[in-house]
């Protein structure tokens, strides 16, 4: 007769999984919103990131027709500061890790 603990198996991930995982860049996404203008956002992609100003509208173009735009990546710690400042400006933003 078996005992629920042999009967029960574990998954265990293989080591390097978890690794691959935390070693992914993060990514910053700014979304369209109705609030700020074009104009706007053009301005805080250059204020705050450094982009020239064809840079900055070609991304807050893509925030306009596609509806996000992914505006840096890094570090979970330097996403995070990105996220906060773009609040900060009033633009709506999110981070994800592909």
């Amino acid at each position: 007769m078996t005992t629920p603990v042999d009967a029960e198996q574990t998954q265990v991930e293989p080591a390097g999984a978890n690794m691959a995982a935390e070693d992914r860049p993060w990514q910053t996404v700014v979304w369209n919103d109705p609030v700020n203008l074009m104009s706007y956002v053009t301005y805080v992609f250059q204020k705050l990131f450094g982009y020239s100003r064809d840079h900055a509208t070609k991304l807050m173009l893509d925030v306009h027709h596609k509806g996000r735009a992914i505006v840096s990546s890094g570090s979970k710690e330097k996403v995070e500061g990105d996220v906060t400042r773009l609040h900060a400006a009033g633009l709506w933003a999110t981070m994800e890790q592909p």
